[in-house]
């Protein structure tokens, strides 16, 4: 169901040979914030940092918007990881609604329809929480506090009618998980606090 954590840093790698890009320190960045808050929520770190490190690994497949989603949804069924799978799938859905997505809808209407009705049946666990928040986290070159990614993403997409109802529901996590820790998400990842003195 899991790949090792060696095994998932060798298909980083290899998707980095496929299609090199930002989306590859991004990838880094999530697992490593994934893997720190998990340690502190006592969940599984481990398996929070691989999770974290695949979440876009249907970009091995080139420049796609929706598409990095169900590619690599299929690629990781491919290999009986199906942990892995879900995540590719539900971490761009903060708000559990594939058409709230801010990227280009590059798949066909069987697709959609294929991930829709997986988005609506699947219960978000605590995984697909935490890879939900850590991706809003994480920039190419560093940690960040939610609004420079919501910016960011902003800038590079637009606004949209469904922008803030994205922004809350992540807001939302962010606190359920602060709730876990008791205490500040931006205090166990020191590079954030940093950042925000």
């Amino acid at each position: 169901m899991m790949p090792t954590r060696e095994e998932a840093e060798l298909e980083l790698q290899l998707a980095n040979e496929l299609n090199p890009g930002p989306w590859i320190n991004h990838c880094k960045n999530v697992a490593r914030a994934a893997g720190t808050i998990a340690k502190s929520c006592k969940l599984d770190k481990d398996k929070a940092y691989i999770l974290g490190l695949l979440h876009d690994i249907g970009r091995r497949n080139g420049p796609s918007a929706v598409k990095h989603t169900i590619d690599g949804y299929r690629y990781m069924l491919s290999k009986n990881w199906n942990e892995v799978a879900d995540i590719c799938l539900t971490h761009s859905y903060p708000t559990k609604n594939i058409y709230h997505d801010i990227g280009k809808m590059d798949i066909s209407p069987i697709e959609q329809k294929e991930m829709e009705q997986f988005i609506n049946n699947h219960n978000y666990n605590d995984y697909d929480k935490l890879i939900i928040l850590c991706d809003s986290l994480a920039l190419p070159d560093r940690l960040c506090v939610l609004e420079q990614r919501f910016v960011d993403t902003t800038i590079r997409y637009g606004v949209f009618s469904f922008t803030v109802l994205r922004w809350t529901a992540t807001y939302e996590m962010k606190k359920y998980f602060e709730s876990k820790m008791d205490c500040s998400l931006y205090d166990i990842l020191p590079e954030i606090k940093e950042s925000i003195k």
